[in-house]
């Protein structure tokens, strides 16, 4: 009989081009969120949740022992928990919080803690043994190994749905005979979803299911979505530090600004394994990247240009301080309220902490007056902002990176159309996409291969220039500034890069 010693999270599909990209990620997973949202049980037939169980003991050897009892003699898709504390409060402030990623929890490794704690959740929660334990978990598997894409039809969202309620979402358990490194913990409350804003944990799940898919078929890193009912900032931050020694790092997601900026400064201060917030040091890396070479062939330098921004929310500010970090120079910040400045009555911290380096002119008009020969736009903010008369008032050879998804602030061709001659954007079906994909498998690769503990900013300007570098003069072109978001070779290149920061 096979001795298991391990577990992966996998993918149900294989992705292996852009088709399926937009299938099992953005666009096609805003389907079923928005089927979420409009019914929190929705979440049992469009992500694994109706045969996930969360596994909690003080250990997570105990754990993971256990999860793959569940799931070699019954097939449910298991998942270990190590809690740092004994104390009742905080047990129950964990188990509250993560049902929108599980249909139960299994806690009978801590039988003797638990027994009086109410817990307020509406899923199953075992604190003993029982006869049954499937009946008792009301765990259904839907597991297929590889799920077929030419069985789908439909556009991209009647495919993404049909996967996912055919496949029960689209990650499951895989066991190994060989022991694995810890999953990356997914964390996120679901308050700022793609483009869909806060749609809370339960409807942000089938996001980070396909997170973990891209986490695994590009990077080959196990990834566990922890999508949280709470969205208070001090919860988040307690949660994840009672769970951290679940994981080899954690990769915050989806949390709205300012509050991401607080929950990972505060996990970076208090945590011993790496925090990383995609949406602003993944999208960072890549803008940086796709910069580099737009400029290159501009023939433009980072720390002459005029750089605009439209949006001011998290990914806007990590992708300005990393600007800042590169030498460029000359940035002016626009958010609802116009161009961000000292002192501005409308400031929350994070704007007042970028206006100390940015607008260093106090300039004070809206992004019409701002964007006049300007060099390079970043937009991170809102669908349509941008028209004809603003694209023609920038300098010759204009830099447009219109990445707001799914609609971005000027449609990359009308942006070429009007006089950009770079135009990038955050869709696959139009060249130069700007996406996070290309960082996050390679870079969590690098983490764990590497026993990091801690993400700086030289390692972000590294794995920039080495993204830049991947591709070559013989390819760089306006339509081709960053390689393919399935490019296999790019995880690879983002780990070695990682190497060797680590060795200074």
């Amino acid at each position: 009989m096979t001795k298991y010693n391990g577990i992966k999270i996998v993918s149900k599909a294989e992705v292996k081009n852009k088709e399926a990209l937009a299938i099992v990620y953005t666009p096609g997973v805003a389907a079923s969120c928005l089927k979420i949202k409009e019914n929190i049980e929705a979440s049992f037939d469009y992500t694994n949740r109706e045969n996930s169980v969360a596994v909690i003991s003080f250990d997570y050897n105990q754990s993971l022992e256990r999860a793959i009892f569940l799931k070699s003699i019954l097939g449910i898709d298991a998942y270990p928990f190590e809690i740092s504390s004994k104390e009742p409060q905080k047990i129950k402030l964990v188990v509250d919080n993560i049902e929108p990623s599980f249909g139960a929890a299994d806690l009978s490794l801590i039988s003797d803690y638990v027994q009086n704690i109410d817990f307020e959740t509406n899923i199953p929660v075992l604190k003993g043994n029982v006869q049954n334990l499937k009946e008792f978990f009301l765990c259904v598997s839907k597991n297929l190994f590889m799920f077929k894409f030419e069985d789908l039809h439909g556009t991209t969202d009647e495919k993404s749905l049909q996967l996912r309620k055919m496949a029960g979402g689209v990650i499951e358990i895989q066991l190994t005979e060989e022991k694995q490194n810890k999953p990356v913990g997914i964390v996120s409350d679901g308050s700022a979803v793609l483009g869909l804003g806060d749609i809370g944990g339960y409807a942000g799940l089938p996001v980070m299911e396909g997170k973990a898919v891209l986490f695994q078929e590009l990077g080959d890193v196990s990834a566990i979505p922890l999508c949280l009912k709470t969205q208070k900032t001090d919860e988040i931050i307690e949660i994840v530090l009672l769970l951290q020694n679940s994981f080899s790092g954690i990769n915050l997601e989806d949390i709205k600004a300012p509050r991401c900026f607080e929950v990972e400064n505060k996990l970076i201060e208090k945590a011993d394994i790496p925090i990383f917030h995609d949406d602003q040091h993944g999208t960072a890396v890549v803008v940086l990247a796709g910069l580099l070479n737009a400029l290159h062939l501009v023939n433009k330098k980072i720390d002459e240009v005029k750089i605009i921004f439209s949006g001011a929310g998290a990914a806007a500010t990590a992708v300005c301080k990393l600007l800042l970090n590169a030498s460029a120079k000359n940035i002016i910040m626009f958010d609802i309220d116009g161009a961000i400045y000292k002192g501005r009555k409308q400031n929350n911290f994070a704007h007042e902490e970028i206006a100390q380096k940015t607008n260093l002119s106090s300039f004070k008009g809206d992004l019409r007056e701002g964007i006049k020969n300007a060099d390079v736009f970043i937009g991170l903010s809102a669908p349509n902002l941008l028209d004809e008369e603003m694209i023609k008032s920038m300098n010759k050879n204009a830099i447009v990176f219109a990445l707001a998804n799914p609609v971005p602030e000027i449609m990359p061709d009308i942006a070429k159309k009007y006089g950009a001659f770079i135009s990038a954007s955050g869709r696959s079906d139009f060249p130069n996409q700007i996406n996070n994909s290309l960082v996050f498998p390679g870079l969590f690769n690098g983490v764990i291969k590497y026993n990091i503990k801690k993400i700086t900013t030289e390692m972000k300007l590294n794995c920039a220039f080495a993204l830049a570098s991947t591709v070559t003069d013989a390819e760089l072109s306006p339509n081709y500034i960053l390689p393919d978001a399935l490019d296999r070779r790019i995880p690879v290149t983002i780990s070695d890069s990682l190497n060797i920061i680590n060795c200074f």
